[in-house]
């Protein structure tokens, strides 16, 4: 299943972003893909603000952040992985064993350890603010979240 969305400002991108975040539930994994500066950084603020969370600085350099709010969150920013095997090295396996919900920015580069039950968000530029996001569910899980996604 698949849905397109046409964001065209950043608080577009929020409030997609906070929808998604009441939608999430444990043992969700949402992979984010995109370029510097298409808004995923954002979207993954957004939930996690609906999920409860208020610092949300992006992992860039620690690879993952945990936090706590109504679901533990693991937001991972693979930007700096070389492969999966890095990711494993970190312990990435005991991170899906705490069945939070994980988002996880620059799936493409660890694109072998995504599970196959995920939320893929794909983040396109297209102009100054304006965005396309192409969200594609792998799975029921996911599928049931795309189905209630809507701004």
């Amino acid at each position: 299943m698949q849905r397109e969305y046409r964001l065209l400002s950043e608080e577009d991108t929020v409030r997609l972003g906070a929808r998604l975040g009441e939608l999430l539930t444990d043992g969700t994994f949402v992979a984010l893909y995109g370029d510097l500066g298409a808004g995923k950084t954002t979207l993954v603020a957004a939930a996690a603000n609906a999920m409860g969370i208020r610092d949300t600085a992006s992992p860039t350099f620690t690879v993952v952040r945990e936090h706590k709010g109504e679901h533990e969150l693991f937001h991972f920013d693979a930007y700096r992985l070389s492969d999966s095997d890095e990711l494993y090295a970190m312990g990435y396996e005991d991170y899906l064993d705490r069945n939070g919900v994980i988002m996880m920015e620059w799936a493409e580069n660890v694109e072998d350890a995504l599970p196959a039950e995920r939320l893929e968000l794909h983040l396109f530029g297209s102009g100054a603010d304006e965005r396309r996001l192409i969200a594609t569910a792998r799975g029921t899980c996911s599928e049931n979240i795309l189905m209630e996604l809507n701004i």
